[in-house]
């Protein structure tokens, strides 16, 4: 890939140390007008699209972004990317101010927004990648290296050299995905990216997201409301409720913050009709004639190798699964409380106060 003299990477605001975004205090009010009931005149208020949002995502990190539809995601990434200013507040993306330095930023981040599209309609979808290669600068080879495993990864070369027009939403939204990444950005933002993809093609997307990112420490930056994306893709969650952060941490650290019961499955070497078990534990079922026991329990009163201790004292264990509490749930349980559980120490950069 080649830059300009002036440059992208020499550029002090560009260093490799700053943090991949940094949203402080952020806010965002829209101007509506709206009928008053029994009138005919339009009066004037304000919406807060997003409120003192605050957030801080290191180089290399995977943080899934989720919320309920209005909750502000898609008005943040707009003013990540610098396609809205702020209110107030302030925000960093690669040590860069995204209004002013748009044009240098539009260099090292690669979007996809999954209802609008940066592929020209009427031209083959090979096509528009050569355009996009020319407006990065990439050099022919550069090009074709990187379309390359693209192409292999994705599953593109069926559809190469068809009209963007004649693409299926699935088809489209993976060519939307290798578009993003063509000039192999530092940081990749995603708004739902696994929209309209069957199974098969949705997991052939994460996986070669993980790949990739293994390859080239690329930060992620991911809104999607299908948590199986988040879970396979992200080691953090930020959870945003009327404009605000109710939940930032790991994964492990939301379940555990919530307290959402989780549940062992233990196949014995031999029938028993009942189990002792710790305080904080309790049996759901016994199936199998007593060879299977299906056990609840508090992730933040007991342990699971503590719970298997007591049971191995009384029986002989000869399969277990341990299943955890889905993530759906999890942020469901998030918006009925209307605010987030306490962050626990070291899940991730300090945010203030929680809110909802």
């Amino acid at each position: 890939m080649t830059t300009s003299p002036t440059s992208i990477t020499d550029s002090p605001a560009a260093a490799d140390d700053a943090p991949a975004i940094v949203l402080d205090a952020l806010r965002r009010d829209f101007a509506v007008r709206s009928r008053r009931p029994g009138s005919l005149r339009r009066e004037r208020r304000t919406v807060r699209a997003v409120d003192d949002l605050t957030l801080t995502v290191r180089r290399g990190e995977a943080v899934g972004f989720v919320g309920a539809n209005g909750a502000g995601k898609s008005t943040t990434i707009k003013m990540m990317t610098g396609i809205l200013r702020p209110t107030s507040g302030t925000v960093s993306v690669l040590g860069r101010e995204p209004v002013p330095e748009r044009r240098h930023l539009a260099r090292e981040i690669g979007v996809v927004f999954g209802q609008r599209s940066q592929l020209w309609w009427d031209l083959p979808l090979r096509e528009s990648y050569r355009i996009l290669a020319a407006m990065h600068r990439l050099t022919d080879s550069a090009r074709e290296r990187r379309l390359e495993r693209l192409v292999e990864g994705l599953g593109l070369e069926e559809f190469l050299d068809r009209p963007v027009r004649q693409l299926s939403l699935g088809q489209r939204m993976r060519g939307e995905v290798a578009a993003a990444l063509l000039h192999s950005p530092a940081l990749v933002v995603l708004d739902e990216p696994t929209i309209g993809l069957d199974m098969v093609s949705k997991e052939g997307l994460r996986r070669f997201l993980q790949e990739d990112r293994a390859e080239r420490g690329t930060t992620l930056f991911l809104t999607t409301h299908d948590m199986g994306d988040v879970e396979r893709l992200c080691e953090r969650i930020a959870v945003v409720n009327h404009g605000s952060v109710a939940f930032d941490g790991t994964i492990t650290a939301f379940r555990e913050h919530l307290d959402s019961p989780r549940e062992l499955i233990v196949d014995l070497a031999e029938p028993r009709e009942a189990l002792t078990l710790p305080a904080g534990a309790a049996t759901d079922a016994v199936e199998a004639e007593g060879i299977r026991h299906r056990i609840r329990f508090s992730g933040t009163s007991l342990t699971v190798p503590a719970l298997l201790e007591a049971i191995g004292t009384q029986a002989t264990i000869r399969d277990l699964a341990l299943t955890e509490p889905a993530i759906e749930d999890l942020v469901r349980q998030v918006y009925a409380r209307g605010k987030g559980p306490a962050r626990g120490a070291g899940d991730g950069p300090d945010q203030g106060p929680d809110r909802a």
